[in-house]
């Protein structure tokens, strides 16, 4: 079997999962060539695992001060280049395409007639499951966006449909929590606003990681480069994230057992539906804006859960080798009864 997988590159969680899922199909002997789209093509880090991957211009939303920005995202799309991209893109030699809501790759696959899966987050929302946020323009873009003949979707509770927990990859080193170390990831945040918030709590430290590292002025509140490796060596003994609602960092975080405070794109669908199931599901709280008072509230609340996932891409490398056969209610369910959840201290 020959794949073609198309990743999302907008956010890091596309790319955190197509790492794990890469490893798997490579353990299995499966040949898989990657293509990457939505970010300028020198903000790519840590890909080694891709062995020689494609980069496209693809499609994205343009954020602007914590909200996605419809207006800045008409001005910058280059829909001309989106065209020229799919219509480049020659899959005629391969079996399968794998999309992880990756527009280029899904549309070529579809206008050449090569079946595609569709595996993501993203997919979970043609079931039942918490939303919030919605407008006709989001459900346009969950349906057309990068369609699938078949999607997988994955989420952190079934809530009674044919969902898949999440794809996580997890170290293998595990440390005891530093109960005041706290990891700030807000990519679509202004840094400095975030620092400002922060700087009240002075018994706690902040690692934030952003694309664009700016000097802190307190000695408990650091800047870092965004790492693969060095957010993980970090995430391993923290007690807690303060993040955006995306959705494989609170995967992350739920396994290892951090607290969460997430805090969701404003007209971004995806990111405030997660917000409400993590409400929903008591895995986390919530601010719609950065909020001092809510920081503190939730700095000093220890409470956190922690759910033990199976190894969601070995089972679906295994059910792509058996010809992807339909997956039934007691096949979805003997996977779920397969995790564990806790509640925990940190």
């Amino acid at each position: 079997m020959r794949i073609f997988y198309g990743v999302q590159g907008t956010g890091n969680g596309h790319i955190t999962r197509a790492r794990v899922m890469a490893k798997e199909l490579n353990k299995v002997g499966i040949e898989v060539d990657f293509q990457f789209t939505g970010r300028a093509f020198d903000k790519y880090f840590d890909m080694a695992v891709f062995n020689g991957y494609q980069l496209r211009n693809g499609l994205t939303f343009a954020v602007e001060k914590g909200q996605v920005s419809y207006f800045k995202t008409l001005l910058t799309s280059k829909p001309i280049t989106f065209v020229k991209d799919v219509q480049k893109l020659d899959l005629t030699d391969y079996d399968l395409v794998i999309s992880d809501f990756e527009p280029v790759t899904a549309w070529a696959a579809k206008s050449q007639g090569v079946p595609v899966l569709g595996i993501g987050h993203q997919y979970a929302f043609k079931h039942k499951i918490p939303r919030s946020g919605s407008d006709p323009l989001a459900e346009l873009v969950m349906k057309f966006y990068a369609p699938a003949d078949i999607g997988v979707g994955l989420h952190w509770h079934h809530f009674g449909q044919l969902v898949l927990p999440p794809i996580i990859e997890i170290p293998e080193v595990s440390k005891e929590a530093i109960k005041n170390k706290i990891i700030v990831y807000l990519p679509f945040e202004d840094t400095r606003t975030v620092i400002k918030h922060l700087s009240p709590f002075k018994n706690f430290e902040f690692h934030i990681y952003t694309p664009e590292v700016v000097a802190s002025e307190y000695d408990f509140i650091v800047c870092k480069a965004l790492s693969r490796d060095g957010f993980q060596q970090d995430l391993i003994d923290c007690a807690g994230i303060i993040s955006n609602a995306g959705f494989e960092l609170a995967s992350e975080a739920l396994q290892m057992g951090k607290k969460i405070l997430a805090k969701p794109l404003h007209a971004q669908m995806e990111q405030i539906s997660n917000a409400a199931a993590l409400q929903q599901l008591g895995y986390g709280h919530v601010m719609n804006d950065i909020d001092t008072a809510v920081i503190d509230h939730w700095l000093h609340n220890p409470h956190a859960v922690q759910i033990t996932y199976p190894n969601t891409a070995k089972i679906l490398v295994e059910w792509l080798q058996a010809g992807m056969p339909k997956m039934t209610a007691d096949y979805v369910d003997n996977i779920w009864n397969t995790v564990d959840v806790k509640h925990v201290c940190n």
